[in-house]
């Protein structure tokens, strides 16, 4: 059944595929700093994407899954990134891009639904927080009034048919899926225009989805990953677009043939990021993108020529405004001894207190206030420092 919310959606959003996966999720403030979170769902293999080609257990501990090297970006005399990441491996070389090992939130089991709840409320466990620390972002900004609906309904806006979890919560979030049907013709929209205009509860939604609609342009709605990052820079580097985005994208769960699925996978973000970097230009020295997923991987391989959900992985931090050319890890090692419940790569890093730390840096925030404001559940958050540039 068309309900007339969702023939909003359909009419406004003109031609193109209906976004699902990957999808972006944005939200307009009043800052001229942007902030991109991207998603990777389904647990991304931390050890084969950040290579620790020089622990002595790594070779042998990964068997047919040891990535060679010797092309690849050597990040220091421990680690290197895996040969599909070209573009960001010239943003290391560029000092725009650092990487945190051996992370985790505080989540310790290996269920895709609850590791992702946890990850995007900020809570301590699955289902704990009802709503997301990146909506919880959006409302401490200059100008956020979380509580006024009828002020801030355009202040975020949701570019997929959902809003993923981790945007979900009082700060009101308007939504933005591009159509599979053909492009609406600018009468038919005048008309749904003078339809809508006396109505209070339908204007203001109309209102929000054309300008959304308007903020697309001409980005296109192809969802390979180039057209994506091109489209999430025309939103973002716009002066009266958005500043906060969420990206998400799936297909990390490699529990077989991982090699070429993850250096696909792989070769995509790099992708995706080499055009938001591209498509920003200048504003890209003002913006910082944090990639991280659920949990990690297996530190060994399964009989599939995959590896099964583990614990701890590796995040990314990318952009013109981070202190970049570094790998942040107290490294625990690849020994049988050192491994978490002698299987995974233990965590020895916070995601909490990295996400607290570039949020704040990165749009000028009280990192204390900011750790109290997203992970109230974790006590003893104590946000890292020194991510992005003064």
């Amino acid at each position: 059944m068309l309900t007339r919310r969702s023939f909003i959606r359909v009419a406004a959003a003109g031609a193109g595929a209906m976004l699902v996966a990957p999808q972006m999720v944005l939200a307009r403030i009043a800052t001229d700093r942007r902030f991109v979170f991207v998603i990777q769902r389904g647990a991304a293999d931390g050890l084969n994407t950040v290579v620790p080609y020089a622990d002595p257990a790594y070779a042998a501990l990964r068997g047919a899954l040891t990535v060679d090297t010797s092309s690849s970006t050597k990040l220091d005399g421990m680690f290197a990134l895996h040969p599909s990441l070209v573009q960001i491996g010239q943003m290391y070389d560029g000092r725009e891009a650092l990487f945190v090992h051996a992370v985790a939130s505080p989540y310790r089991d290996r269920s895709h639904f609850d590791g992702q709840n946890v990850l995007e409320t900020g809570g301590a466990s699955p289902y704990q927080v009802k709503d997301g620390w990146l909506n919880r972002l959006v409302g401490m900004m200059p100008g956020a009034n979380p509580a006024n609906r009828a002020t801030t309904h355009e202040n975020a806006i949701a570019f997929a048919p959902t809003v993923p979890m981790a945007l979900r919560g009082s700060a009101s979030v308007a939504s933005y899926a591009p159509s599979a049907l053909p492009q609406a013709p600018d009468d038919l929209l005048a008309r749904v225009s003078q339809l809508y205009e006396q109505d209070a509860q339908l204007r203001p939604l109309w209102e929000s989805a054309m300008a959304a609609r308007g903020l697309a342009g001409d980005a296109g709605a192809r969802q390979d990953p180039a057209s994506l990052g091109k489209l999430a820079a025309g939103f973002l580097s716009r002066e009266d677009g958005p500043r906060i985005a969420m990206i998400e994208t799936g297909g990390w769960d490699t529990h077989s043939a991982q090699m070429p699925r993850l250096a696909a996978q792989l070769k995509a973000l790099d992708t995706m990021l080499a055009a938001l970097r591209d498509g920003l230009g200048p504003a890209w020295n003002k913006t910082t993108v944090l990639v991280a997923t659920e949990f990690g991987r297996m530190a060994a391989a399964n009989g599939t020529g995959g590896t099964d959900h583990g614990t701890a992985s590796v995040a990314m931090v990318i952009g013109g405004a981070v202190a970049g050319g570094r790998v942040l890890a107290d490294w625990p090692g690849l020994r049988q001894s050192d491994l978490y419940e002698a299987r995974d790569l233990k965590p020895t890093a916070s995601l909490d207190a990295l996400i607290t730390g570039v949020a704040s840096e990165s749009l000028g925030l009280d990192p204390h206030k900011t750790a109290r404001t997203l992970f109230a559940q974790e006590r003893t958050t104590q946000p890292m420092t020194g991510l992005i540039r003064g």
